[in-house]
């Protein structure tokens, strides 16, 4: 039996590359029309919401629901959008989405000195609603994993990001360019959420020769205090540092094989889709890498041997300097970087992963009581009187990113 899935909301192209390796499902994938889906998505055979008006998505998704066994969304947008229209849907946890989720007062993130604003006791009890109403939610790594642990018990799973494998490996042809000295890239958006605080502190603390091919691409901000900072990392460029501009989702893996090395995220601990998929492209990634974050191995969990293990800038440029005047010990991190990757990012076995969920739900839902037409109704009703009675200017940022 083939299991029909709606993906909403794609913002990394995770379903995209899940649609490629999944075997017993069919995926489509409806995206929302933000500038930053639009840039940093594959936007081949994803379909596009015509409006923003939630009343529209509404609309649309209503007339295509009954197509679909189930729902997978990985942005709060799209698990609103879900429990409005009464779906079953699955909601998987990237990024920041988890850490300051819009359920609970005065999120903060760990970068800032203020809380990010928050929504009022209504507004918070809904996406309460939406998130307890999940008929699973995946974490994609240990650190968000046991967030979810914290807010919920049940129906919680661990599932990593895929690399799409056919499009990042060492065999593209790099981006022809003239190159006149060893050549970082920078791919991510220029923002303190990125680290690019430390990176640009770093980078002037380095004695070696280079030059880094930062994206022209600027991120976001969701407090006076985030944009006051991102404001002085744009008036204060390192000399070594290039802007270059936003290049296509298609154009990534020759870029990745054009650069000597890849500045990652300086921030989260983490890491992103620019260091796993920069690492099957067979180059050597400096990202910041929590020890204390997990990542499950077979039977095991361990840590991430990308470096640096503290995001102190003048680590990062001791590294820097390493990586430009060492041929050994940069191939040396490559090959560790790519066999972890290999082992975390591998997108058969993760797909395999998703499939056995979907299976387990279909399997489960003849038990689950479908929800009644009058109690859509009240949803759609509740929200769209919330939404009317405290309407705040943040809140499209806070949602969508």
């Amino acid at each position: 039996m083939t299991i029909k899935i709606l993906a909403i909301g794609d913002l990394a192209n995770n379903f995209v590359i899940l649609r490629k390796y999944v075997k017993h499902s069919q995926i489509h994938i409806i995206n929302f029309p933000w500038d930053t889906a639009s840039k940093l998505t594959d936007s081949k055979d994803v379909e596009f919401f015509d409006s923003l008006k939630i009343k529209d998505q509404i609309e649309k998704i209503n007339e295509i629901k009954d197509d679909y066994d189930l729902i997978i969304v990985n942005t709060w947008a799209g698990a609103r959008l879900a429990y409005l229209t009464g779906l079953d849907y699955i909601i998987y946890f990237v990024g920041s989405a988890l850490r300051v989720p819009p359920f609970i007062k005065n999120p903060r993130l760990e970068y800032l000195k203020n809380p990010l604003p928050s929504f009022n006791l209504f507004e918070r009890k809904f996406y309460k609603k939406v998130f307890d109403n999940a008929v699973f939610c995946v974490a994609n790594a240990d650190d968000l994993y046991k967030l979810l642990k914290k807010y919920r018990s049940e129906n919680i799973s661990q599932i990593g990001i895929p690399v799409d494998t056919e499009m990042f490996n060492d065999m593209v042809t790099p981006l022809k360019r003239e190159k006149t000295k060893f050549t970082f890239v920078s791919p991510q958006r220029i923002g303190l959420a990125k680290g690019i605080d430390i990176i640009w502190k770093a980078i002037e603390l380095t004695k070696s020769d280079f030059e880094v091919l930062q994206v022209k691409w600027f991120l976001g901000q969701r407090t006076d205090e985030e944009r006051d900072i991102n404001q002085k990392l744009v008036e204060n460029i390192p000399d070594k540092v290039k802007l270059i501009p936003i290049f296509k989702r298609e154009e990534i893996p020759q870029v990745y094989s054009f650069a000597d090395a890849v500045i990652g995220q300086m921030k989260n601990g983490l890491g992103a889709a620019v260091e796993r998929e920069a690492v099957f492209c067979k180059k050597p990634v400096l990202q910041y890498a929590d020890p204390k974050i997990k990542f499950q191995v077979g039977n095991n969990q361990v840590s991430s041997p990308f470096l640096p293990h503290s995001n102190t800038p003048k680590i990062l440029a001791e590294l820097i300097d390493h990586i430009v005047e060492s041929e050994e010990f940069r191939m040396d991190l490559m090959k560790k970087e790519f066999e972890f990757t290999k082992q975390i990012a591998d997108p058969v076995e993760i797909a395999s992963k998703w499939e056995k969920l979907f299976e387990q739900y279909m399997n489960n839902r003849k038990n689950r009581e479908k929800i009644s037409d009058k109690q859509i109704k009240f949803r759609q009703n509740s929200f769209f009187l919330i939404n009317r009675l405290y309407l705040k200017k943040f809140k499209s940022k806070f949602i969508n990113n």
